[in-house]
């Protein structure tokens, strides 16, 4: 699978499962999930993928600090329904990273490891999403505002002639590289700025 070069260089998010300790599927049950890996998920790289990832790296970094993120410990609620927009697409990507899921996730075994019900829609929050602890209920709401992070003036008009089926070859392949030079700006040159990424603390349940 060749990828653009930039890929590798986002930081992986690294977490601790529980379960996958449990069962041996991962020493300690420590486990990287690189943006490749994410992409594989999504089939795509695009400005909604990447703000899925920066999102679940800037909630986890607020409520662990230094210590290695539960996976499977976390619960999230997303604000709008999960066909509404783009955000389903976020949720498959923050179900991955997290563990969290809906009614169709893990039972559990012998009342651990439980998964389902982790990942909900339609709550009553003022950002996109909400991270909440199971291990004491401590939670922040989360945003992306990529639209912050603006796309060479280019890109629209070569959108269109490569949805219409109109680009030269040429024009495809730039459409493409400029598509991702913006993932790549909101993942390596923004990935970190508040303006961007909003973290803020939400009240306990």
């Amino acid at each position: 699978m060749k990828t653009p070069d930039f890929f590798a260089a986002v930081a992986p998010i690294r977490l601790r499962d529980p379960l996958a300790a449990f069962l041996g599927a991962a020493e300690a049950g420590v486990i990287e999930y690189a943006y490749t890996d994410v992409v594989k998920l999504a089939g795509h790289s695009c400005p909604t993928v990447a703000a899925a990832f920066g999102m679940t790296r800037a909630a986890l970094a607020a409520l662990y600090g230094d210590e290695l993120p539960e996976r499977g410990g976390i619960a999230v609620a997303f604000r709008e329904r999960a066909d509404a927009g783009v955000t389903g697409v976020k949720a498959n990507v923050v179900a991955m990273l997290t563990g969290a899921a809906g009614e169709c996730g893990f039972k559990g075994i012998a009342g651990r490891f439980v998964r389902r019900g982790l990942l909900s829609f339609e709550a009553d929050i003022p950002l996109e999403a909400r991270f909440t602890r199971l291990d004491g209920g401590a939670a922040v709401d989360v945003g992306a505002e990529v639209g912050d992070v603006p796309a060479d003036p280019d890109l629209p008009g070569l959108m269109q002639r490569a949805v219409a089926g109109a680009a030269s070859p040429g024009e495809g392949e730039r459409f493409g590289r400029l598509w991702q030079e913006r993932v790549r700006r909101i993942l390596l040159e923004r990935i970190g700025d508040p303006a961007v990424f909003v973290v803020r603390p939400a009240p306990n349940p």
